[in-house]
């Protein structure tokens, strides 16, 4: 109880630091019925809108300007992100209905001043964007065969889910979102800590949890393994990519954009779902953390993920021929290069084959140690590495070899271009029959400096002490070019502070490499 008290107090800090914001600031935005306009552009008027189950949801209405009686005009609906006041969208908004659209933004259920509890897009928070949708009809200028909806992070979420149950939607963007939410912050079986206090710390900060997540919080963070599965029932519910045959049949056009170093929604459980789509659909990925990728865009600045966003809609909503259907679906900006690629589809990125690195010496490791090598800081880390190339990175011939396995490859006479899921297949042998592992992979400079090129968390329970058993561990998809005169380096230990870690004291683990099962990671590359 206490590790959960202080995850949750760290993460309330780790929330007011990330959002800059206050409670009392709920009521900061225009009251309902004010108007706001510039000359010869769009203007906007705050509302209370219905939302379902009878609560009042806190929005605005951007309309183009010098709209006439009977004029109608696509409609494009924002959910508010996570912690986030109705005004979030307020730049963007503008530029749409400058643009041609009736924007509807609205501050998401039980945050700031809306009404309701937090219920993390379960179905009151679906049901409210259907009630939106309604409202809207009746009271903008809005065009019932033309609806797109859109949003950041949580707002993503939710919008995807929304398309599987109202069929009035045409198009979707969805942003630094999720399509799994047990994948996104239960991957590998392990607690993504610094995410889930992120959010839950962020949500007592700007709203009101309701019991249920309450309840769902203080079982993740506090490692209750008799509850794993009502969680996962309860992410799943929550989960787009249980309700794809729905969007499916529904139709909308879908596009998605990420960052590949998203600390709170990895790229790979988008990447999954977009593949499961059979509709119009855009996969876009790029440097950067949660929500980072279209955060200058939110300021009115020019930004990459809005101006595919506007792309889309035009198309989708208004019917225009500008090519971005055309184009090759899959778009990616590697980590270390200026430039976008196109692929066919996911499948086709890391087309250039698969290069297999042998992991045939054992390692044994203690447990419980930090040997030095981690994934960094949520929403720091990959930020640092989206704006100035620089990732978390460990002296790998310094790492304490007691409580670190590393592998390493020979020097590459020609540059690597990493481009997909990296994955790892090795033998452990634990002392306990509990236990957590961390993956890592490291470009290795002639200094023995390791950049982080991707990572990801393993955690098993219940397995018989003193006995091997195989692994496969995807790690999170990445696109990074390693020079020439460079080499990866493979590197395993037991605790990072993204994680929660369930190695009892003084466990110990062996990574071998069987004649008969041989361990090695698996690296996609780009055609050279």
């Amino acid at each position: 109880m206490q590790r959960t008290t202080t995850a949750a107090a760290v993460a309330a800090l780790l929330a007011a630091a990330a959002l800059g914001l206050a409670p009392h600031q709920a009521q900061a935005a225009p009251a309902a019925s004010t108007t706001v306009t510039s000359e010869a552009s769009s203007g906007v008027t705050f509302h209370d809108i219905p939302g379902s189950g009878g609560i009042t949801l806190k929005g605005n209405v951007f309309t183009p300007a010098g709209t006439q009686a009977g004029q109608k005009y696509p409609l494009i609906v924002l959910p508010t992100s996570w912690g986030m006041p109705q005004i979030e969208y307020m730049a963007q908004a503008k530029l749409l209905a400058d643009s041609g659209y009736v924007v509807v933004s609205y501050t998401s259920r039980g945050f700031w001043a809306s009404g309701g509890q937090i219920e993390v897009a379960g179905p009151p928070d679906v049901a409210d964007v259907s009630a939106v949708i309604d409202w809207a009809l009746a009271h903008t200028p809005a065009d019932a065969d033309r609806i797109g909806l859109g949003g950041v992070s949580y707002g993503a979420g939710i919008s995807l889910l929304a398309s599987a149950h109202d069929s009035r939607v045409k198009a979707v963007v969805a942003m630094s979102g999720w399509a799994d939410l047990i994948e996104s912050i239960y991957s590998g079986r392990t607690q993504h800590l610094q995410a889930a206090g992120l959010l839950g710390g962020a949500g007592y900060l700007t709203g009101r949890p309701g019991p249920e997540l309450q309840s769902i919080l203080s079982d993740f963070l506090g490692s209750r393994l008799d509850r794993e599965q009502q969680m996962i029932d309860w992410g799943k519910k929550r989960s787009p990519s249980e309700q794809v045959d729905r969007i499916n049949a529904n139709g909308a056009a879908i596009m998605m954009g990420n960052a590949w170093g998203d600390t709170i929604f990895p790229p790979n459980q988008y990447a999954k779902f977009f593949e499961k789509l059979t509709g119009p659909k855009r996969l876009e990925f790029r440097p950067g953390d949660h929500a980072t990728a279209e955060a200058t865009g939110l300021l009115g600045l020019p930004n990459d993920t809005w101006t595919s966003a506007h792309r889309w809609f035009d198309r989708y909503l208004k019917g225009e021929r500008n090519g971005v259907d055309t184009e090759a679906p899959v778009q990616i900006k590697p980590r270390s290069d200026a430039g976008y690629e196109g692929y066919a589809d996911w499948k086709a990125v890391g087309s250039g084959g698969t290069e297999k690195l042998a992991l045939s010496d054992s390692e044994h490791v203690f447990a419980n140690v930090d040997s030095g090598a981690n994934g960094g800081i949520v929403m720091l880390s990959n930020l640092l590495d989206q704006f100035a190339q620089a990732p978390p990175i460990a002296s790998i011939p310094l790492l304490p070899r007691a409580f670190a396995a590393v592998w390493q490859s020979e020097r590459y006479d020609e540059a690597r271009r990493v481009r997909g899921t990296v994955k790892v297949h090795t033998t452990v042998t634990p002392t306990k029959g509990d236990g957590t592992f961390v993956a890592y992979l490291y470009d290795v400079g002639p200094l023995g400096i390791g950049k982080l090129v991707s990572n990801a968390p393993y955690t098993f329970h219940g397995k018989t002490p003193n006995q091997a058993f195989g692994v496969d561990l995807e790690l999170f998809s990445t696109a990074y070019d390693v020079p020439a005169g460079h080499r990866l380096a493979v590197v395993i230990d037991t605790v990072d502070p993204l994680y929660i870690e369930h190695n009892p004291f003084g466990a110990q683990l062996t990574f071998s490499s069987p004649g008969t099962d041989p361990s090695y990671v698996s690296v996609p590359l780009r055609e050279q």
